[in-house]
Order: C-alpha cells, then structure tokens, then sequence
C-alpha cells in the first residue's frame, strides 16, 4: 500500500505529466514530429495572450526545436520566425509549417511508394510484421556505411527494420515528389521514432524491447495519413508567415534583421548532462542530415554548451560571466565537490567548465538579441533547474534572470510552470517562465 508521501509524489508526477501533455484540439501539425520534452501549445498561447501579441507582430523562437511556437503562431495568424541548430529538428519545423501540399496527392504518392516497395520485399521473400522465422529466404540486408552506423546508439534499431527503412527511402528517392517529399520524410522520422527502431524515451533516450520485423510500410502510411488529414483542417485557417533558420542562436544577427522582433517565446537547452543529439540520432543519420564523426561534431559546435559532451578546445562563451560572482561560485563548488569525492574522468572534470560555458553561451545569445528586439519587447524562456552536475543545485531561471538585467533586460517576473524532484537528492527542481521586456536603452 502506498504511504502518504508516496501518493503525493504521485499526484504531483500526474498533473506534471498532464501540464506539458499535447491537448487534442492542438494536435494538428504539433503532433507530424515532436521532442518528448517539447513544451505545449497552450503555453505558447498564454503568453501569446499576456503580451498582447496580434498579426501586426512578429514573434520569435531562438530556439525553436521542432516548431512548437512557429505552428501555434501560424495557427493564430502571428508572423513568426525560428532558429535551430540540430538540423533534424530545423526540418521538421520548417515542415510542420508548410501547409502547401495537397493532401489527396500526398496520399496518392505515398501509396503508390508503398506498393513499389511491397513488391520489392515480395521478391525478398520479407513478409513485413511476422518474426525472421517466416522469412522464405534471407535477404541481403541493405545497411549503413561503417562510419554513419557507428554514430547510432548500439542496437537502437534492429537489421531487418533498418533495411525496410533503408529501402523506403530509396524508393522515395527513385520516385520523388517534390511536393510531398519533405512531409513523406517527416512521416518516416515520426514512424522511425514511435514504433520502427527500439528506442524509447522515459524521459532520457535509450534503448527498450527489441523490434525484429515491425511494419514499416504500414507504420509510415499511417503517419502520412494523419498529415494528410491535418492539411485538410489547416487549409482552412488564414495562417500566417513562419520560416525556420538553420543557425546558431549565439550568432543571431547572421539570419534576422535589427528592430524586426516583438516578442519571445522559447525553451532553450537545460545546464544538464543530457547530449541532446542523441534524441534525434537515428532520424538525423538515416535521413541524410550526418554521416559522419566530423559532420556530429560540426552540429555540437553550434549548440549552447549544455553537456560536457559538447566541449571543444577552444570553446570561450565562458568570457562572457567571468563577471558574475555567483556563476563562478558554483562553478568552484562543483569543482571542488568533484576533487572531494576523487572524480576523476575526462567528463567529470568538465562539469565547472560547462557549467560556465552554458551561462556564458546564454549570456551571449541575450546580447545579441537585443539588436533584433523593437524596444517594449515582452520575452518568456521556459527554463528549469537542474542538479546534474555533482548534486550541486543551479537554480537556472534565477542565474538567467541575473545575466539578462546585467544586459539591459528588465524582469517583469518568474512564473512556475510546474515542478519535479531530483532523483539522487530529492529536493524539488522548478521549471520556470522567465518573463523580461526589452526597453531598448542602449547597450551596456
């Protein structure tokens, strides 16, 4: 039975879950391809409200993931524009808010793909969904180059299923619709991701039950189904403009114009030691986006400095809060906690480091920024606090808060999005909405 605490903890995991769940009457679009920790439309559209924002505006997302503030603003006929780093996600945003394709003709394609590829495995003697048992002969398994497969997570999909992909893909290839051919990729990575390859996400990324001969065709046609059926609700909605950069947000004024923003909505990386690639690995390899070592670590490059696999000689975001007393407090402490329990790995060495490296990348995008900001601009960054590093707490929302008033900023206040508790301390961990405004004094 259950004590007291356990069924508050309980209650309080449930109504966490509820708060960040996709309602149904969002799901249009939001749902092609989404992040397990995006956050949900209904927060875009609170402060979308609380600003005042209307189709004269334009808003922002510095770090748009796969969409989430571009769709709902589009939805609500509010120009908007994003910028993402990890290419995987920048396609599906750009995806998610391309509502041009003709639904019919997307189904017609795909099924079309569906039945070339269904005589193709016929001749392979693959009946798709039976186990390897009832395969009439074994194929030659199409496979990964040596180097793109030694980038995915070990057993994250399994050969037959990755073959079946593979063969997708190159039918897709041979029979291209330039129409249809990014929401049909879309579709794979949706399908790749819920019930193709053996990953799961609980919320980190790793490896469940393994999959022998999931359906593929099948798996993919259902998703392609469900963006058709979407198209049909969307192209009714007067929608507005949306356009996704491929950019690295600390370099900001390299894709948007000064003075063009009204406001911010966005979610950027926790201070964890989550490699955030990982989420995407398998849909950023099997669709084309890296293949190799070389190409990752150019995608790392461009990110804010979350993990300490991302760190690179020569990373020197660190520069911009050697000014701020309580960053370097902690940094310190996480260090000396880590000399005091004999760590002693190349990662954990690092936790200071990144952890300076993260602010001072933040710090750098919120510089930058204020050039693109119309003076009056209201700003909501979803962040939450973390005790990855050592069990040392960094209470993110407030050291954010502290780097962007040192910049001009103005707080107007934190708002609880909702809590959890730390598995190794226990202690409560807030995830917060940073509101500032921009009043555009002069820089300092």
């Amino acid at each position: 039975m259950l004590s007291t605490k356990q069924n508050t903890e309980s209650k309080r995991r449930r109504r966490t879950s509820a708060i960040n769940q996709l309602r149904h009457e969002d799901r249009a679009a939001h749902d092609w391809y989404r992040f397990v920790l995006s956050f949900p439309p209904h927060l875009v559209q609170v402060y979308l409200q609380q600003f005042g924002v209307s189709s004269s505006n334009q808003v922002l997302d510095p770090f748009c993931g796969t969409g989430t503030t571009l769709v709902e603003c589009k939805k609500l006929g509010v120009p908007s524009v994003g910028v993402e780093a990890n290419p995987m996600a920048h396609f599906a945003s750009q995806v998610k808010v391309d509502w041009s394709p003709d639904p019919d003709s997307l189904i017609d394609h795909a099924y079309q793909v569906a039945e070339t590829l269904k005589a193709e495995f016929d001749l392979e003697g693959i009946l798709e969904g039976a186990s390897n048992s009832f395969l009439e002969k074994q194929p030659q398994l199409r496979t990964l180059p040596d180097e793109s497969q030694n980038l995915l997570l070990k057993n994250s999909i399994s050969p037959l299923p990755l073959h079946k992909t593979l063969a997708l893909l190159s039918q897709l290839k041979k029979h291209p619709n330039k129409q249809c051919e990014r929401h049909e990729q879309v579709a794979l990575a949706k399908a790749l991701v819920d019930s193709i390859s053996n990953l799961r996400f609980r919320p980190e990324v790793g490896v469940g039950p393994t999959r022998l001969n999931p359906p593929v065709i099948e798996a993919w046609l259902s998703e392609v189904r469900e963006i058709a059926n979407d198209l049909r609700e969307l192209k009714s909605i007067t929608s507005a403009p949306a356009i996704a950069h491929h950019a690295d947000s600390r370099q900001i004024l390299k894709v948007l114009e000064p003075n063009s923003i009204d406001a911010v909505i966005t979610s950027p990386p926790y201070p964890n030691e989550k490699d955030y690639t990982r989420t995407t690995r398998l849909e950023l390899v099997l669709l084309g986006f890296i293949t190799s070592k070389a190409e990752l670590q150019a995608l790392k490059r461009g990110l804010i400095r979350s993990n300490t696999r991302g760190v690179y000689k020569g990373d020197d975001d660190d520069q911009w809060i050697t000014a701020h007393p309580e960053i370097q407090r902690i940094a310190a402490e996480i260090e000396a906690r880590r000399i005091a329990l004999g760590k002693t790995s190349g990662f954990e060495k690092l936790y200071g480091k990144v952890t300076k490296l993260y602010f001072g990348g933040m710090a750098r995008h919120l510089a930058d920024l204020r050039t693109i900001l119309r003076p009056g601009a209201q700003l909501a960054y979803v962040v939450g606090d973390q005790a990855s590093y050592l069990q040392i707490m960094l209470r993110t929302g407030q050291l954010l808060v502290s780097i962007a008033q040192s910049l001009g900023y103005e707080l107007i206040r934190i708002d609880l999005f909702r809590t959890r508790i730390a598995s190794a301390t226990q202690e409560q961990l807030r995830e917060e909405v940073v509101v500032l405004r921009w009043p555009g004094q002069t820089h300092r």
